[in-house]
């Protein structure tokens, strides 16, 4: 039996994205895949966004959207998914850090409290929006001091500055956190359950 199993689509799902983890969440359900990635301004969707009186948990699912009706006008007939995902502590909103000063600075802020985690995706064909759905987690990490903070930038490398927060929890940044309430896809940024069942209602997988 082959992949594409449970697919139904008359193509490969598209994804709008760049993220290897969220290729790597499809094509494990089975899911055929091919990557066309967006070419959007995220900080100038995000600030449009906010301003317009959205929440930062919201930017997530704006930015999905923009994504995929980016992509959605070069593949005529496909169906094109987009995800974000957006942390927030305490209504402060974090990015992805540039380098490995801005991973310290964040990881030292989000020490010892918890944040939210908000993942959202977009499924569109034809440049209409045909399905969406999000999810949140919450992640509550433990008092850190500098001394490790330095450490697991260190041993990280050049992790820690791809994915929002600093860490990756999928690998060593599970070494940062003392509790986690959530679902682990909507963490890994694709809350596939929900995806899932949306595909299904859109008669796109078995």
């Amino acid at each position: 039996m082959g992949q594409a199993t449970f697919w139904r689509g008359d193509a490969p799902l598209i994804l709008a994205s760049g993220s290897a983890t969220r290729l790597q969440l499809l094509a494990a359900a089975g899911l055929p895949v091919e990557v066309i990635k967006p070419i959007v301004d995220e900080r100038a969707i995000e600030a449009e966004f906010l301003a317009m009186g959205g929440s930062p948990a919201g930017v997530a699912a704006a930015l999905a959207e923009s994504k995929a009706l980016s992509v959605s006008p070069l593949a005529p007939g496909r169906i094109v998914l987009s995800a974000d995902q957006m942390l927030t502590s305490e209504g402060r909103p974090f990015h992805k850090p540039e380098d490995a000063a801005a991973a310290y600075r964040q990881i030292a802020a989000l020490a010892g409290r918890s944040h939210e985690l908000t993942s959202a995706f977009v499924l569109a064909r034809d440049g209409q929006v045909i399905g969406r759905g999000a999810s949140s987690a919450m992640l509550a990490m433990r008092p850190l001091t500098r001394d490790f903070i330095e450490r697991y930038i260190a041993q990280a490398g050049q992790a820690a500055t791809t994915s929002v927060g600093g860490y990756q929890l999928e690998s060593l940044g599970i070494h940062l956190f003392e509790a986690i309430e959530g679902d682990h896809f909507t963490i890994l940024g694709l809350p596939m359950l929900s995806l899932l069942a949306t595909l299904r209602d859109l008669d796109l997988i078995a």
